[in-house]
């Protein structure tokens, strides 16, 4: 059975922006009802080490929206690269093709991000990609496809983000609808509130 996007707000204790700009209206789930789902919420809970290393994993998790699977081949990844294993787990994760979208503005959300790139409305380096967690590089070009419809529904969520600051990181062109990565994302550039090094202690264990 499928959990809705906002119990799973509800359940982390945090704004995980899964439904778009609703998270920034009255109608948010925190807002309204900062407390877990169910019956008792306010049941004893012990509060475990490992408790709070899943906690912090299924809240990354699920802002990303990556399965287990994917994310412990990121994880994987991460180990391999030079530096923080924590700080490139996030790198990694924000340069998905899904969230670079998101965090253009070509999307309200990062499912819509991923609908986009799925129907192949989505050009990177003028090649069309269907895959939203492929990771962009430094010089990507990328350009939404010359459907009216789907202009109409990115220049509408330009609108809805426009008050939302864009990252040092990337290069957006309002008007043509595409934009440029002009660098790599740095462990700053994650404004979403996460331990990185629990999930790392939890992951090497």
């Amino acid at each position: 059975m499928k959990t809705s996007a906002c119990k799973l707000c509800r359940r982390e204790g945090v704004k995980l922006f899964l439904k778009g700009n609703r998270c920034e209206t009255s109608k948010c789930a925190i807002s309204k009802r900062n407390f877990a789902p169910g019956m008792h919420p306010w049941a004893r809970v012990r509060h475990s080490e490992y408790r709070t290393q899943l906690r912090e994993k299924q809240k990354l998790k699920r802002y990303y929206g990556v399965q287990e699977a994917q994310f412990t081949k990121y994880f994987k990844h991460a180990v391999r690269l030079p530096g923080n294993t924590g700080e490139n787990l996030l790198v990694l994760l924000e340069r998905r093709l899904d969230n670079v979208l998101y965090a253009l503005g070509f999307s309200v959300s990062r499912r819509g991000a991923r609908q986009l790139i799925a129907h192949g409305h989505v050009l990177v380096n003028g090649r069309r990609c269907d895959v939203p967690s492929m990771q962009v590089r430094p010089g990507d070009d990328l350009t939404v496809t010359g459907r009216e419809k789907v202009r109409k529904v990115v220049k509408e969520s330009f609108e809805q983000r426009s008050s939302y600051p864009m990252p040092a990181w990337l290069e957006r062109d309002g008007e043509k609808l595409s934009a440029k990565v002009s660098a790599l994302p740095a462990r700053t550039d994650v404004t979403f509130e996460v331990r990185e090094q629990l999930i790392v202690e939890l992951m090497s264990k």
